[in-house]
Parts: C-alpha cells; structure tokens; sequence
C-alpha cells in the first residue's frame, strides 16, 4: 500500500482544513487506517484511527470533539476533517496504514506496515 497525504495549508486559529490520503493497491479496505503528526522538535503523535470498515475511531485527548476521521474504500482514500484549529496543532501531518487495530490505537508511528509522505499543516495565531 502507497500512501500520500495531500491539503495542508496556512490556516488561521479557529479555522478549518481537510486533509486527504489517497491509498494505492486492491488491499486497501483490509488496512486500519490513521492520522499521525510531528511537530517541530517532537516525536510522531497519533491524532486519528479508524477501523477497516469505519466502524471504530479512535482519537488523541488533544483532538477530540475538533477532528473527524473517514473514509472511503471505494476510492482508497482517508480523510482528517480538522475544526477549531489551534496554533499548538502545526505539524507535519501523515496517514498510515497497519493491518491491525490493536497496532494502529497503540499509535506507534514506526510500528505501522505502511507509512506515508506527510502534509504540513500550520496554524497561525
């Protein structure tokens, strides 16, 4: 599995971005599927999963009731809908794919099968 992430931006305090990742391969729908950042100075975070299917999300304390993770199979891609953006979540952003759930919530960057090139995302105050 080939994964891009793609719609960082500048964006100011209390707005919006959408982040996309566009997934390669017939195995797509079989992955767990979620969002990571790394701001500057600091290690990998996990921010989103979501379950093969989309039934189970799972989110960081730090961005919960703000962001919403999806996706569709159809098209091989997961999305990272981002509210109430705060200066504090400037970071590069990336998706990941693993084929357990277990691995994904552990949110361990470096131990997902597939990682891939991230998006940066800065929020201005």
């Amino acid at each position: 599995v080939q994964l891009q992430a793609s719609g960082g931006g500048l964006v100011q305090a209390g707005g919006s971005l959408r982040l996309s990742c566009a997934g390669s391969g017939r195995t797509f729908s079989t992955y767990a599927m979620g969002w990571f950042r790394q701001a500057p100075g600091k290690e990998h975070e996990s921010v989103a999963a979501i379950s093969w299917g989309g039934g189970r999300t799972h989110y960081a304390d730090s961005v919960k009731g703000r962001f919403t993770i999806s996706r569709d199979n159809a098209k091989s891609a997961v999305y990272l809908q981002m509210n109430s953006l705060k200066p504090e979540d400037t970071a590069v952003y990336y998706c990941a794919a693993d084929a357990s759930w277990a691995t994904m919530t552990k949110g361990r960057y470096n131990d997902m099968d597939y990682r891939g090139k991230g998006t940066l995302v800065t929020v201005s105050s």
